[in-house]
């Protein structure tokens, strides 16, 4: 059977090449007995896949049952998948054949495997390692001959790695891998989904058929479309049925497409890539507080050598001050910088102009401190609450640097 043969029988609709291949492998697999996992995002039509390989098979006779894995509780899995035998659990008033033993012979379509509990897993994989099975309450083994194709939009080397699905039952199932694109990914298929979907809407509801602009075509392109054709589908629905308007463009789709999510750039993720993001910003604000702190300590360096006293006696030389001679979030910091007798530049902030000061006495960070806390100190008459004040730093740093400098005598 040619490929648009195919397309045409299952109502699939485009032409990208990574579909293609998809619907290609799924022909080429489907005489044989290879199990076949699908994966692909949420949305992508994956369901389509395996009614491909199961109507092309020499099982086209036999049953085809699809069984979505993620909607079974954990409690009820195996007795739905495997069957179970009267009076095994409670509410068990008579034996019941699970999907195994009913699809003998068929094609069993496991959708969300791996949203399978552990235990499940194991059984599944002596299923497909041997056909043999045991119903719940059970001791008899019985034997089917069913083939399997799964289907997934999980990672499972991460699964794998999290502990949450089986390796071994993993290369069991992706005897044959096939991948079903994104919709973003599919080019001009975008466009022709939307006029498919936009005349079977015009059909059912019995209103003209929308239609759509180049650009409004270049915008829906664009999109990066999370719910893949799913997501296409319904608001194509929904711009047939509110909308006066037939002819459809950019203006118009922007109201219906979530405003987060309005273009096709990439967007950052859970994992390595969120965490190394969040440790680049946090690097840039350190560096940038760090160029600031030293900004302001040069500042207040100059205004100490420019007041020759070098007293604190302003409101924004205090502030200065408090934040440079140790907060109490940096009790046990060290100035970071010592001046030398030497001539020294100064560059204030982070433009090209420069302030040089030729400094001819001995003076250094430290001793300019220890002078300044002498002084309030005088002034107060050792009322440390009110030096503490006037230096701009709380009691118990000058408590400290009390202590450091030996001003208690």
């Amino acid at each position: 059977m040619e490929i648009q043969s195919v397309k045409t029988r299952y109502g699939i609709i485009g032409n990208a090449p990574a579909l293609n291949r998809a619907l290609d492998i799924a022909m080429q697999v489907a005489a044989t007995n290879m199990s076949v996992l699908i994966t692909g995002e949420s949305g992508v039509g994956k369901e389509s896949i395996p009614k491909i390989i199961h109507h092309l098979s020499s099982r086209k006779h036999g049953p085809y049952i699809a069984v979505n894995c993620g909607a079974i509780p954990e409690g009820t899995i195996d007795s739905e998948l495997f069957g179970h035998e009267k009076g095994s659990f409670t509410g068990a008033h008579e034996s019941r054949k699970g999907y195994f033993e009913e699809a003998n012979d068929g094609t069993i379509f496991l959708d969300e495997v791996a949203e399978l509990p552990l235990g499940t897993q194991v059984r599944l994989l002596r299923v497909l390692e041997t056909g043999e099975f045991i119903r719940v309450g059970s001791s008899k083994v019985q034997k089917t001959n069913v083939r399997v194709v799964a289907a997934t939009n999980v990672n499972f080397a991460q699964a794998i790695q999290n502990g949450k699905f089986r390796e071994d039952l993993y290369y069991r199932l992706n005897q044959v891998p096939i991948f079903m694109p994104s919709l973003r990914e599919r080019g001009a298929d975008i466009e022709l989904l939307f006029k498919k979907f936009a005349t079977d809407f015009a059909e059912r509801y019995r209103i003209p058929v929308l239609q759509l602009t180049d650009s409004g075509a270049n915008a829906l392109r664009e999109y990066r479309w999370p719910g893949n054709i799913r997501q296409l589908k319904n608001i194509t629905e929904q711009i047939s049925i509110l909308e006066t308007e037939r002819i459809v463009s950019p203006e118009l789709l922007i109201r219906y497409l979530p405003q987060d999510m309005a273009t096709n750039k990439p967007m950052i993720m859970g994992g390595s890539n969120s965490s190394d993001f969040s440790e680049r910003e946090i690097l840039y604000k350190v560096l940038f507080d760090m160029r600031n702190d030293l900004t302001d300590l040069k500042k207040l360096v100059l205004g100490v050598i420019q007041n020759g006293s070098g007293f604190v006696n302003s409101d924004e030389n205090a502030a200065l001050f408090q934040k440079v001679f140790q907060s109490d979030e940096h009790e046990n910091s060290d100035l970071p910088v010592r001046m030398t007798p030497q001539s020294n530049i100064i560059h204030l902030g982070s433009g090209n102009i420069e302030e040089e000061e030729e400094v001819e006495e001995s003076l250094s960070l430290s001793q300019t401190e220890k002078d300044l806390i002498k002084k309030a100190l005088q002034k107060h008459r050792n009322r440390r609450k009110y030096a503490a004040q006037e230096l701009g730093i709380s009691e118990r740093t000058l408590y400290r640097k009390i202590k450091e400098y030996d001003l208690g005598k």
